[in-house]
């Protein structure tokens, strides 16, 4: 892992874990604040509520009705950096500096969103699950009905503190 371990980000969800490289460089105070939630727990449970089939999947609002948040806004951290497959920014009202827990994660090139959105992360692998999210429907915005949820999300750094290495009582790799 090429990345300190304060700024990996483990995020399971139903079909498998998904790992986000966070960017403090570009984003300090986003990347703060989603730092503290997930050590919180604030995001385990919380559904991907809108998703769009070669857009992107959101989630990060605990009511599911994409109005939720921490109730901590966040100023706007632009940056040049593109919205590309598998970038990681969040979502924000038409206010450049309503951004607070809800963010989203781009299936696809969308460039409209470029120096318009903070751009706090990158999925650096799992892209394939994020793809399997049940897709909202086109004539909602894409609302998902049921959607899928984050199962737990939690920093690197405190995985490999908790030492969870493997799941036998040895604490050795299992044997094939």
């Amino acid at each position: 892992m090429a990345a300190n371990p304060e700024d990996v980000i483990y995020m399971d969800v139903p079909f498998g874990r998904v790992v986000i490289e966070m960017r403090p460089d570009l984003a300090p105070n986003t990347c703060a604040q989603i730092r503290r939630l997930v050590r919180r727990g604030f995001y385990d449970g919380v559904p991907f509520h809108r998703v769009i089939d070669g857009f992107m999947a959101q989630t990060g609002d605990p009511t599911g009705t994409g109005t939720g948040g921490s109730g901590h806004p966040l100023k706007a951290e632009f940056s040049s950096v593109k919205h590309v497959r598998g970038i990681v920014s969040m979502a924000r009202t038409s206010d450049p500096n309503s951004a607070d827990s809800q963010f989203f994660i781009m299936y696809a090139d969308a460039p409209s969103l470029d120096g318009k959105y903070t751009v706090w992360g990158e999925v650096v692998s799992g892209m394939e699950y994020i793809d399997k999210l049940k897709k909202g429907e086109e004539s909602r915005n894409g609302v998902v009905v049921n959607p899928d949820k984050i199962i737990k999300m939690q920093i690197a750094a405190d995985v490999l503190k908790t030492g969870a290495k493997s799941n036998d009582k040895t604490g050795e790799a299992p044997s094939e």
